[in-house]
């Protein structure tokens, strides 16, 4: 059957899942990535038959400025109005998981990559009630301590060598921005640096980063991180830092990944490191994937973002094979055992190894904290190169394409 943003009650042959996607706001671009991964995997399933008999049928409301108003008006949309048996999507900053809580009331499954520290604190809270809720990705305070060992994995294995240990650390005013940016702040003087900038706290939509560059350049660091995750922002940044680049280290939030920050900044985003918890590693997976989602959404769709919740709805689909169906509010019991089944499977998927910690109920990084690659999904470090060239994958091994390059705003 088609895909569409409309879908009737539950019909026998249908089983709905809803997506909360930004389509709208400051975080459209990934809102769309996340829309196409979740109609790439719908309909790779209905092509192969389905689930159980039935057909998916994704259902998207859009959720703006990711608030708590808007995020709670979108849960409840789909389960009132769609009787949704899962809402899976990407991230929504805003609503500290005030989501949870009509999710929780209906008994459904949510997979969700918000990447918050708070997702953990939530579901410990109450197990019972939050069985369904799921965080496909790693919290956001392991970009902090593994950036740091990153960087320190980068000057021991004499990759690089910093002129000093400082570090400068610029932050966004979201939740998600300052946790990386406190974590890189506890983890840096164990690996033997110094923080002698920051955190420093900026608005959202900031434009004009000039004033912030030039108290930095005063510290002399070695390394400068950004943890702003809007790729607009972190582009007028980059621009700015190329009038006058200092000798840094410089590393990008997650946001500079997407194709519309190399559309702002060009070529002179070569040498920029970007990071994110969940990728899609450079193996025979991901490559197959990254061709079907270019074949499907065209050239300038970036599947890197996409693969997020193309994955959770393929391992929602696994979890409710086992489970023998699913059900939608109300049909707590199925649930439980779909929710079980997430649990205890270990999933490789595009993105890598997805296990879920029995108590937190996110995936559990790799090497942040196991080291076992087939057990953990990994945190990805990209160096980005030219405008028409792939971003190069650095880091970790075993799923590294090339080597760091030093980026020639320090080489001069």
């Amino acid at each position: 059957m088609p895909l569409s943003d409309e879908s009737p009650d539950t019909a026998d042959n249908v089983l709905p899942v809803g997506s909360m996607v930004p389509l709208s706001g400051p975080s459209a671009a990934d809102g769309r990535e996340f829309r196409n991964g979740v109609i790439l995997a719908a309909e790779e399933l209905n092509q192969a038959g389905g689930l159980l008999g039935k057909m998916i049928n994704p259902v998207f409301v859009d959720t703006g400025r990711q608030t708590a108003d808007e995020v709670v008006r979108a849960a409840r949309t789909l389960i009132e109005k769609h009787r949704v048996h899962a809402i899976i999507n990407g991230y929504n900053i805003g609503p500290q998981n005030s989501e949870y809580e009509p999710i929780a009331d209906a008994g459904i499954l949510y997979i969700h990559h918000n990447t918050l520290l708070q997702h953990h604190d939530t579901v410990m809270s109450n197990p019972e009630r939050y069985f369904g809720c799921f965080m496909g990705d790693p919290a956001e305070y392991w970009y902090g301590q593994g950036f740091i060992k990153f960087l320190s994995w980068l000057r021991d294995s004499h990759q690089w060598r910093p002129r000093n240990n400082r570090i400068a650390v610029v932050s966004g005013a979201k939740p998600y921005s300052i946790v990386i940016a406190n974590a890189m702040v506890s983890a840096a003087a164990q690996f033997g640096w110094n923080i002698v900038y920051g955190p420093k706290v900026v608005k959202s939509m900031q434009t004009d980063w000039n004033a912030i560059l030039d108290e930095i350049r005063g510290h002399d660091p070695a390394v400068l991180a950004n943890t702003q995750f809007y790729a607009g922002d972190l582009a007028h940044f980059h621009l700015q830092f190329m009038q006058a680049p200092l000798p840094v280290l410089l590393y990008l939030q997650y946001g500079a990944l997407h194709r519309t920050f190399l559309d702002l900044v060009g070529d002179k985003g070569k040498g920029a490191i970007v990071g994110t918890v969940i990728g899609l590693p450079r193996d025979e997976m991901g490559e197959e994937f990254a061709k079907r989602y270019f074949d499907r959404f065209g050239p300038d769709s970036t599947p890197e973002v996409g693969c997020q919740p193309y994955t959770s709805l393929h391992h929602y689909a696994y979890a409710v094979a086992m489970a023998g169906g699913s059900g939608g509010p109300g049909a707590f019991s199925i649930n439980r055992r779909v929710a079980a089944n997430l649990q205890k499977t270990i999933y490789r998927s595009v993105s890598g190894t997805i296990r879920y910690h029995p108590q937190w109920q996110a995936a559990i990084p790799y090497p942040d904290v196991v080291h076992d690659s087939s057990l953990g999904i990994p945190h990805l470090f990209y160096q980005l190169r030219k405008a028409d060239q792939r971003h190069a994958l650095i880091a970790p091994e075993p799923y590294a394409d090339t080597r760091f390059e030093l980026p020639e705003w320090i080489e001069r």
